[in-house]
């Protein structure tokens, strides 16, 4: 009895240890796949709102014989909207999302492009279509909330794996749903309508991979592991030495340099909660006026800003240009072929960076001057032809030369700054890009205030292409004059 006693002891202990090491590897394993499944679900539904066939023909169907509005109360009355309802949300959803963390700022985008698409396809008259707009300046002001979730859920070693998968998904949806959409329109004869249809069912899936998503634990900046701790600054991510992959989060930095004063905040463990959020925005606001306090981050930036407000100006009035030039009604429309072939040619564009093997501090603005005016010299051919054929050939040239140029300066502006600092300015070289396409789009675009036709306007955004550069350059050249660049531009 007494072996049998020892026995039964034996087996229960034995397999004590067993389950230990069993329940320790499984633990490891989940630790190592969990971003599996955010990652998966968030590629989804980035490829689902990405999928929008009907978007490459969005001018002729307004104008056609669905909604049968004039190119005028297009281009003069609804289309400005979306300028002015991105800038009016783009700064406080930007604080929104990190404050709520992520999740719910994607299922509101969510909500948005189902609005969007449902009165896009059932409502009528210049006052509806202005409504869309609101909704749609919504939709793009909710962007930020895709790109920063993942960081949210998974560690810092598949920064860049992930990132990779979320941005190149979006490029591929948005290819498939431009060649889709041709051929939809040039084989199938499918209506525009019937497109619009197609993308709400698109859209809305997408919403519903949004309710599966985790919510996350933690933000950037207002749900931080150690939120009395300052932003990491400049130097020490410069310090890192890694310029391939997104920099590493504040707890896996060294503590802040001694030559940054301490923060008032940092001495007051026991404030209350609901000081908190006005610590973190006066926090941002330090980081920020170091950020732009380094000449090379202020200039590059302010590239940015003047290009990118260029690019969304293009982007949003391209199809009004070609209506212009071969009205939809009476010519047979290749807005998606045509957008099919620059979203490849921009992506190719962006990736060449990566392969060319040259120093961009050196180079670099030398660069920006000779594409910026081969920028400039397509939209100068927009402006000037009567040909559709060369107005696609321009708008190709115009999208490949930005996608390269604005790759160089998300790189320059990056290489020295922490993921924090970079997310910040660039959220604000955002805003700052918005409000100048808010002041043109004022001035030169809508009906109260010079209301020019698309071509004359298309000409206001080349000059600003060629000069800008120019301005910039000369503002850096006693920086160059001496032949040589700083170590540490931030220190």
């Amino acid at each position: 009895m007494a072996f049998i006693v020892y026995r039964k002891t034996c087996t229960s202990i034995v397999p004590l240890g067993t389950q230990a090491d069993n329940r320790k590897k499984s633990l490891i394993e989940h630790a190592e796949n969990d971003w599996i499944y955010p990652t998966l679900i968030i590629c989804a539904n980035g490829f689902l709102s990405t999928m929008r066939p009907s978007e490459s023909f969005l001018t002729p169907y307004l104008t056609g014989p669905d909604k049968n509005l004039t190119i005028e109360e297009v281009t003069n009355q609804i289309f400005p909207v979306w300028t002015y309802s991105y800038l009016a949300l783009l700064f406080p959803v930007f604080l929104i999302t990190d404050y709520m963390r992520y999740k719910p700022v994607l299922l509101l985008q969510g909500i948005s492009f189902v609005i969007t698409w449902l009165l896009l396809l059932f409502a009528h008259g210049v006052a509806a279509m202005q409504v869309v707009e609101f909704f749609y300046g919504m939709v793009t002001a909710t962007e930020v909330a895709y790109y920063a979730y993942i960081y949210s859920v998974v560690s810092t070693d598949r920064y860049q794996r992930v990132t990779s998968y979320c941005r190149s998904i979006t490029l591929v949806a948005a290819t498939i749903a431009a060649v889709l959409g041709q051929l939809l329109v040039s084989l199938a004869g499918v209506s525009y309508f019937h497109l619009n249809a197609i993308t709400l069912a698109s859209v809305s899936l997408a919403l519903v991979c949004s309710f599966f998503l985790p919510m996350p634990q933690k933000s950037m900046f207002f749900h931080r592991k150690d939120v009395s701790e300052t932003l990491p600054g400049p130097d020490k991510a410069a310090a890192t030495g890694g310029t391939d992959g997104p920099p590493s989060r504040p707890e896996d930095k060294s503590s802040a340099s001694a030559d940054r004063a301490p923060a008032p905040e940092q001495q007051a463990e026991n404030a209350k909660p609901q000081s908190h959020m006005l610590r973190v925005l006066v926090q941002l606001g330090r980081d920020l006026r170091d950020c732009y306090s380094s000449r090379k981050l202020l200039y590059w930036s302010l590239w940015w800003a003047l290009a990118t407000a260029g690019f969304n100006q293009v982007l949003n009035y391209i199809q009004v240009l070609w209506d212009f030039r071969a009205p939809s009604h009476s010519s047979a429309v290749y807005n998606g072929a045509v957008e099919a072939i620059a979203t490849f040619l921009g992506s190719a564009t962006s990736m060449a960076v990566g392969c060319i093997k040259i120093n961009w501090d050196l180079s670099g603005e030398l660069t920006l001057g000779i594409f910026s005016a081969m920028d400039a010299g397509s939209l100068f051919l927009m402006h000037f032809t009567d040909n559709i054929w060369a107005c696609y050939a321009g708008y190709l040239a115009f999208k490949a030369c930005y996608m390269f140029l604005i790759t160089i300066a998300t790189f320059q502006i990056a290489v020295n700054l922490s993921m924090e600092r970079y997310a910040l300015m660039f959220g604000f070289n955002n805003f700052v890009a918005v409000v100048i396409q808010t002041i043109l789009t004022v001035v030169v675009v809508d009906s109260k205030g010079l209301g020019l036709d698309i071509s004359t306007q298309v000409s206001y955004i080349a000059h600003t292409a060629l000069t800008s550069p120019t301005l910039l350059q000369e503002a850096s050249t006693p920086r160059l004059a001496f032949g040589k660049i700083p170590g540490n531009v931030l220190a």
